[in-house]
């Protein structure tokens, strides 16, 4: 069969005690246990051939969302976010790409690379806007809410804030930080500025000023970084810890021990739960208000170094090692994107 075809079989399968039982045979008997023993059937995503190691989504659009992965291969890659569908890869780095972002609209992206440059995409027609050189490899880029500017960060330590309708001025520069910048985010509506680096801090920095107006301090390198609008929330990962703050005040709201070394975590737009990836494969979802796990599993062949929500919630994404990006469905059964749920006698 092709690969469509199967696909389609098994995502209208359910899985009863590690079996999976064809919908045709389904009883009113088991499809109470198919609730209780259903597991997940991620969608694979191919096409990159190296680590993937930043991923994000788009706002949602009048054409729905969409997905961009960041990998070594040094071509990063655009896909509809609820099917993973291949749409176009971004082709003109000359090194591993780091970083990647998209607008809410999803009209531009941004990717930050190993071959000192940042660079500005028309997320529509693929076509390269601008190249913004930099002293070093860069690791974040990310829009404003208007997406007139742009945030990078990276190996030189330094944040440089780029006016992108006046793209032959010098940027704006923030100095501090001693380290390499692994993540550079705007918060606050764009007036102040989250950066984490491995100089084990994670800085607030006034956009006006350029002065730090919080820090924070790891006794590790910080792994990954994500804000939450709604709500201001700031997910941190350092070794085997997910960390929780009030973004605005880094007042410490929770913090979650995984049982493996984290790389990224990202929290339900509903704050419901939360899901974290790192070294040992497996992807892993808690319960945000009990820090209860709720379950793990293995998908990937390989450490998991992003993972992100969809701004629906209905899925998450994640990166790896293994060179493949994966849909994980929020909740197993319901039909969404390519998954279908079927009852008896609809097969």
């Amino acid at each position: 069969k092709s690969w469509w075809t199967r696909l389609k079989y098994l995502t209208k399968c359910k899985i009863i005690d590690n079996f999976i039982v064809p919908p045709m045979i389904l009883t009113s008997q088991s499809e109470t246990k198919v609730s209780m023993a259903m597991r997940q059937t991620p969608l694979t995503c191919s096409g990159h051939t190296r680590p993937v190691v930043d991923l994000a989504f788009s706002g949602i659009t009048p054409y729905g969302y969409f997905l961009i992965s960041a990998c070594k291969d040094g071509k990063p890659m655009l896909r509809q976010g609820d099917t993973g569908d291949w749409i176009g890869t971004f082709l003109g780095h000359k090194g591993a790409v780091w970083g990647a972002t998209l607008n809410n609209e999803a009209t531009k992206a941004a990717t930050a690379a190993a071959d000192f440059t940042a660079k500005v995409w028309d997320a529509v027609t693929g076509d390269e806007v601008l190249t913004l050189a930099h002293k070093h490899i860069v690791k974040s880029v990310n829009f404003t809410q208007d997406s007139s500017c742009l945030l990078t960060g990276g190996n030189d330590k330094i944040i440089r804030i780029y006016d992108l309708n006046k793209p032959e001025a010098e940027p704006q520069e923030i100095t501090g930080h001693t380290s390499a910048i692994k993540k550079a985010l705007w918060c606050n509506n764009d007036t102040q500025i989250l950066s984490a680096a491995d100089d084990k801090t994670v800085r607030l920095w006034d956009r006006n000023s350029t002065e730090v107006v919080k820090q924070l301090s790891f006794d590790m390198s910080v792994s990954s970084m994500e804000y939450i609008p709604d709500g201001e929330v700031l997910v941190i990962t350092y070794g085997k810890t997910i960390a929780f703050y009030n973004a605005l005040s880094l007042d410490m709201i929770k913090t979650v021990d995984a049982p493996a070394s984290i790389h990224s975590a990202s929290l339900h737009p509903d704050k419901d739960f939360f899901v974290a990836g790192g070294d040992d494969f497996k992807l892993y979802k808690f319960d945000y208000g009990t820090k209860e796990e709720l379950e793990s599993y293995k998908g990937h062949f390989g450490p998991v170094h992003c993972v992100r929500f969809s701004p629906d919630g209905e899925l998450y994404a994640s990166g790896s090692e293994d060179g493949t990006l994966r849909l994980w469905q929020t909740a197993v059964g319901k039909t969404y994107g390519l998954w279908k749920c079927v009852l008896p006698g609809e097969f």
